[in-house]
């Protein structure tokens, strides 16, 4: 049996999680750059646009606010529109629960506050290695704050910077690129991978409802399709 002596230091956690989340700001850079820009083509003032991303701090959410702010959209349609989309957060929240329990409620608040999409993916791959290590929560922060830091500073660049950026560069695909190298390595049995096909194929084919409940939609039929899977 090993002991606390024998697992990672707080700091090595730390400095574990900003290693492992280094090489997702690769996708996450060129899509905060791109809100950047759309936020001041949508009329919202410099400050605003870069306390979204501190406040918020939710991409696709604040991609969809500065949208229909440009759209002179009703107040109430975006708050509602907004909460549906981050709905996929309450199923992280409900994955990390288990691993957050033993926590003390500041933890939970900060930790709760850094868990997005990115820096998810790669703290639950570090909370479901077998090991026994007591500071892997010292990971996620450090995933988190790196992914917090990179945010904020592509969202500045893109307000002041991004009108530079050539139309030709396409950086909008370098996000979903992303996306898929976090998902791949965590299928490792057949309801993962009959989860992520169902949610992919849901996904392009419920595109087109309103208020995004596309994600939504999809989110729930992988969920029950690998649920299905692990049963039989």
């Amino acid at each position: 049996m090993q002991t606390v002596e024998q697992f990672p230091t707080r700091l090595a956690e730390f400095w574990a999680g900003f290693r492992s989340e280094l090489p997702i700001l690769l996708g996450v850079t060129p899509f905060g750059m791109i809100y950047g820009v759309l936020a001041l083509q949508a009329g919202l003032p410099p400050q605003m646009a870069q306390s979204m991303s501190t406040i918020v701090f939710a991409g696709s959410a604040q991609f969809l606010i500065a949208q229909l702010v440009g759209l002179g959209t009703p107040v109430t349609i975006i708050v509602l529109t907004t909460f549906v989309v981050n709905l996929r957060h309450a199923l992280y929240s409900a994955s990390m629960a288990p691993y957050f329990k033993p926590l003390s409620p500041l933890w939970k608040l900060l930790l709760g506050y850094l868990l997005t999409d990115e820096a998810y993916g790669v703290g639950i791959t570090r909370y479901d290695q077998p090991d026994e290590a007591p500071y892997k929560h010292w990971f996620m922060l450090g995933a988190g704050l790196t992914l917090w830091t990179g945010w904020q500073i592509s969202t500045a660049v893109g307000i002041f910077l991004g009108a530079q950026i050539p139309a030709s560069w396409s950086l909008e695909f370098a996000l979903p690129l992303t996306f898929i190298a976090l998902v791949v390595p965590m299928i490792k049995d057949r309801p993962g991978l009959l989860a992520a096909l169902a949610g992919g194929v849901v996904s392009v084919l419920a595109f087109g409802l309103p208020y995004k409940l596309g994600i939504i939609v999809a989110a729930v039929a992988g969920i029950a399709v690998g649920m299905w899977s692990e049963r039989r």
